[in-house]
């Protein structure tokens, strides 16, 4: 058998047919599904272990997702990612496979992007899987504004679901370094009149800090919260008093950054020109 290598895989997956990322028990994941198509591929016993740069919800997507694990080192990157779509598609697929030793999907990026999908009105079930559908008219200026106070260095444990290691008074401080609203094309092809784009960039995510902040950021365009009021949250001990959660639908894993060394940043970052 031949020595393992170090292989990052960009992928990417419409996150409604996943029970999440990471593994769990009699459910449908993409590591799940992934790991299967590898140990066929690579003609192993077992899954080989897989490590990815964030882990993503029930029902959330990813363009640009990065995955690191040990793989022998004569399957050629072409051929492993032929071989692989023949077996995962078509809600998943790996877009790019390449040795990279040393490398760790997790702990060697940089920054990973996000963007959460709005559209104003009636919509269709199709557009509802892959967005909020929220009705209108929502203030767009007043949403971006909002947006800007999320820049820089903050404690976001109030708009973050708290890790079983962290009690109520750790802090949960991520630095944002991109965060903004936009009116945006019917880029699915889905037929919707208005759709309303939130891109935020940060260093890190804590569990559900974007469909909370999206969520917070949509009653400011209802005119219903204000920028003083997000403000004030942050560094705040507790979620009481915060909008339910948006829906997993609408967000979106766009793109990982990496330094030169690690690859670059996955594919998604150069398609939608996101970049801290």
């Amino acid at each position: 058998m031949a020595a393992t290598r170090r292989w990052r895989l960009d992928i990417a997956y419409d996150g409604a047919g996943f029970s999440g990322f990471a593994p769990q028990p009699g459910r449908r994941t993409v590591v799940g599904v992934l790991g299967e198509a590898l140990a066929r591929v690579a003609r192993q016993e077992a899954p080989p272990y897989l490590i990815g740069a964030g882990r993503t919800d029930t029902g959330v997507h990813a363009l640009g997702q990065v995955v690191s694990t040990d793989l022998p080192g004569d399957l050629g990157p072409d051929v492993l990612v032929g071989h692989l779509n023949a077996l995962v598609r078509p809600d998943l697929v790996v877009r790019q496979a390449r040795i990279l030793e040393g490398f760790d999907a997790r702990r060697d990026a940089l920054w990973r992007a996000y963007r959460y999908r709005v559209v104003e009105g009636p919509a269709t079930s199709l557009v509802s899987a892959h967005a909020w559908v929220v009705p209108g008219p929502l203030d767009l200026a007043a949403m971006d504004q909002a947006a800007a106070v999320l820049l820089g260095e903050h404690d976001f444990r109030a708009f973050c679901r708290r890790p079983p290691d962290k009690s109520a008074a750790d802090p949960l401080v991520r630095r944002v370094v991109a965060a903004r609203w936009r009116a945006g094309g019917d880029d699915l092809a889905l037929g919707a009149d208005r759709y309303l784009l939130f891109d935020i960039v940060a260093n890190a995510f804590c569990h559900h800090q974007v469909r909370t902040l999206s969520a917070f950021l949509v009653e400011v365009g209802r005119h219903r919260r204000s920028a003083e009021d997000l403000a004030a949250r942050l560094g705040a001990p507790a979620r009481d008093g915060l909008p339910a959660l948006a829906p997993p639908g609408g967000l979106s894993l766009l793109a990982v950054g990496y330094d030169e060394e690690h690859g670059g940043a996955s594919g998604a970052s150069r398609e939608v020109g996101l970049s801290p």
